[in-house]
């Protein structure tokens, strides 16, 4: 038997929740500049308490093949992905609309 999802009681296999909240998300990407003046492309703003961040950090180093972590409900990814960030963005499933590059 399948677990059941907390908030909308139905199975995991067909739950809608994580869908749901990323349509509600407001996105902003913006670069800053780590240790030794690299270059480190932020992501703030996705709700982890709806939105597997560590699956999608996964999925986003593995399309831009670099090296990234979660701090202070952040994804920071090593070097400059500001556009190639808002395309991967949109096809996992948040609105154009709802995604801000600075």
């Amino acid at each position: 038997m399948s677990e059941i999802c907390p908030i909308c009681g139905l199975p995991k296999d067909i739950c809608v929740c994580e869908k749901a909240a990323k349509e509600e998300q407001k996105i902003v990407i913006y670069t800053t500049t780590g240790k030794f003046e690299k270059k480190i492309t932020v992501i703030s703003g996705i709700d982890n308490k709806n939105v597997s961040t560590k699956m999608l950090l996964k999925k986003l180093k593995q399309k831009l093949a670099c090296g990234g972590t979660i701090k202070k409900n952040e994804l920071w990814l090593q070097g400059e992905h500001k556009e190639k960030l808002k395309d991967l963005l949109i096809k996992e499933g948040f609105k154009k609309d709802q995604i801000e590059i600075k």
